[in-house]
């Protein structure tokens, strides 16, 4: 299903940091199938305001951290379910490795799928330090950037210093490398946005780390997402 070759065929953006933007990771049908079947079950919201960076959006556990547990697979269609499982493979790591020249090989990793719906956003920030790489995939057919929901490269802390605009648009995909300077944001969805921005994070991390966005012993309350409009 993914287009792997195309994760080592272009290197890496140098400046403001590393990162870079990758197309064309699935075929039209695969790419379809994905889109139609976008996960909407066990979700959680996660949200803050007036700290470091404001966050508000709802968050799902495809992959378990460290362990390469599929999460609630029972769910998820035939497409997710190869897709989450190509995800867990040692082509991909070796892939990521090869792109980012870090060896992500035997790095613990996790991955999660969102849906920012109306005035969803994420200040801007750079990755916590026990990260090592992000990559970002988006799952939506189509999207207006005048709606929000991109992912800005910025060049500082400021959110108007915007180096470059990511729409949320399926097949293509965001990898950033983390540093102290790698400022990133996701701009707000507009309320009257008709439909959510719909994403997906692999994360690698740093030997010993522990998942922040689903801690030991997390008690949050999941629920299905109900779109307002879509």
């Amino acid at each position: 299903m993914l287009n792997l070759p195309m994760l080592t065929r272009a290197p890496l953006h140098t400046q403001p940091f590393r990162w870079g933007r990758i197309t064309e990771l699935y075929s039209p049908a695969d790419a379809a199938a994905l889109v139609a079947t976008y996960p909407r079950d066990s979700f959680k919201t996660v949200s803050g305001y007036g700290g470091e960076k404001d966050y508000e959006y709802q968050a799902r556990q495809l992959v378990e951290m460290g362990t390469g547990r599929i999460i609630h697979e029972q769910h998820l269609s035939p497409a997710w379910r190869r897709l989450a499982s190509e995800l867990t493979a040692p082509d991909y790591r070796l892939a990521l490795s090869t792109l980012t020249d870090m060896d992500l090989r035997n790095a613990p990793m996790e991955v999660n799928v969102f849906h920012y719906g109306p005035q969803a956003c994420l200040g801007p920030h750079p990755d916590l330090g026990d990260k090592l790489v992000t990559h970002i995939l988006y799952f939506n057919d189509s999207w207006n950037i005048e709606d929000g929901g991109c992912l800005n490269i910025l060049g500082s802390a400021d959110p108007t210093d915007v180096v470059a605009v990511i729409p949320p648009l399926v097949g293509t995909s965001a990898v950033l490398v983390r540093a102290e300077n790698s400022w990133h944001a996701v701009t707000q969805v507009v309320a009257n946005c008709q439909t959510s921005r719909r994403s997906m994070t692999v994360t690698f991390y740093r030997p010993g780390s522990l998942s922040s966005m689903w801690p030991s012993g997390d008690q949050s309350s999941l629920h299905n997402y109900e779109p307002a409009h879509d």
